[in-house]
């Protein structure tokens, strides 16, 4: 039987929450919640714990959520995401008290494999949401859109409904780009509890992205959060996607740098590199990176 996404339970550990509004941060005292007992192992990648799975497995997780409400939120993880997390322990904590942290990357997979996954596969947040969508229209589930740039959550729409007809998707919804303010974010809970989305897909940019969904999921009358981040671009028609070889071969940073050279140059020269750097680290014992709590 495949695990069903129980609703989240609060732990006797008592955390801190940022929530942000408008430039302004609150401190509020949070219980952090339990990971689902019977979720898929997870595995140390420099202090994030990575879920091994396959990408079947995180379409057949997510679409347990037909129904349900406020179950939590799915973090999809790569090398920039696990160089983010090692500069901000908040961040850090955010993953950790995610549903999933599904292996978006290839170097992932392969540390993921190493470490004796060997049935882990590359869940990569544009396949997962396409596999979703599909899969979902079986079941009725009800999908809504929030993030990119002006138009593009639209067109995502548009794009998606032709490619998958009988796709329900409820509402759709493009930020601004900063912080939502107490305001806005009524709004978007009035919208939210009207349209009872089962996922919403959430398309900004790490850690962007995953924070907002920390924040929220509790808040939004949903099922669950799914950050994907690019997908948004590529599905929409925005930006072109990598070939397939590119992608499976680990390669698919390159075709992005050479796409969006001005905005990515730090992030493939800067973090590849430390990430490498720590992996190698961690896996001869030179240092240590545990899980936080």
């Amino acid at each position: 039987m495949p695990w069903r996404l129980p609703p989240r339970r609060p732990s006797c550990d008592r955390g801190l929450r940022e929530v942000i509004f408008a430039g302004n941060v609150a401190r509020v005292d949070h219980p952090a919640p339990h990971l689902p007992p019977s979720g898929p192992a997870r595995f140390n990648v420099q202090g994030v714990g990575i879920s091994a799975l396959s990408l079947d497995q995180a379409r057949d997780l997510v679409l347990a959520a037909r129904g349900q409400r406020r179950l939590g939120y799915i973090c999809v993880c790569t090398t920039h995401s696990i160089g983010e997390a090692r500069r901000d322990p908040a961040l850090r904590g955010i993953f950790h008290r995610s549903n999933l942290n599904t292996p978006d990357g290839m170097p992932l997979v392969w540390l993921g494999r190493a470490a004796g996954h060997r049935a882990i596969t590359r869940v990569y947040g544009p396949d997962l949401m396409l596999a979703v969508c599909d899969a979902g229209r079986a079941i009725g589930l009800k999908h809504y859109f929030f993030g990119g740039l002006p138009g593009v959550a639209e067109k995502l729409r548009m794009s998606l409904t032709a490619r998958f007809p009988g796709l329900q998707v409820v509402g759709t919804h493009t930020p601004p780009f900063r912080e939502l303010t107490p305001g806005e974010f009524a709004r978007l809970q009035a919208e939210i509890v009207e349209k009872k989305p089962d996922i919403v897909w959430v398309g900004l940019s790490t850690p962007k992205q995953e924070r907002f969904m920390a924040g929220a999921w509790e808040r939004l009358d949903a099922g669950l959060l799914i950050g994907v981040g690019a997908a948004f671009d590529f599905h929409s028609g925005r930006i072109a996607q990598a070939p397939r070889w590119m992608q499976r071969s680990g390669l698919e940073w390159f075709f992005r740098l050479c796409a969006e050279p001005r905005r990515l140059w730090k992030r493939y020269f800067i973090n590849n590199p430390l990430f490498v750097l720590r992996a190698f680290a961690q896996w001869t014992g030179l240092r240590r990176y545990p899980l936080d709590r």
